[in-house]
């Protein structure tokens, strides 16, 4: 509890929350990506923040690259859910659950 995640491109900041096609999840940090275009080429770099700790730990940098085959791998169709057993909430209060689809 407490981490934050966030991703830098190429070494700048990438701010994914206005992204439609870019999220971060913030329940594990990955990074996902819906239909690579050639501008998302580049080095990926993870940061961890833990604000109650104030610290911060970094990543090695990830390249993207694009196949020059234009092969895309085979992805069988599956729902990726990471759901506690049982979520409580405030009334009024909000609630982000995340669910990714997967698939070719």
């Amino acid at each position: 509890p407490g981490l934050s995640y966030s991703w830098s491109f190429n070494n700048h900041p990438l701010h994914l929350q206005q992204d439609s096609r870019r999220f971060v999840s913030q329940e594990t940090g990955n990074l996902y990506i819906a239909k690579v275009e050639p501008w998302d080429v580049g080095n990926y770099t993870c940061l961890v923040s833990n604000p109650r700790a104030e610290q911060s730990v970094q990543g090695p940098p990830t390249p993207l690259s694009l196949r020059s085959d234009g092969v895309m791998g085979e992805y069988e169709p599956k729902i990726e859910v990471h759901f506690p057993g049982t979520t409580y909430a405030a009334k009024g209060s909000s609630v982000r659950l995340e669910c990714f689809a997967l698939g070719k």
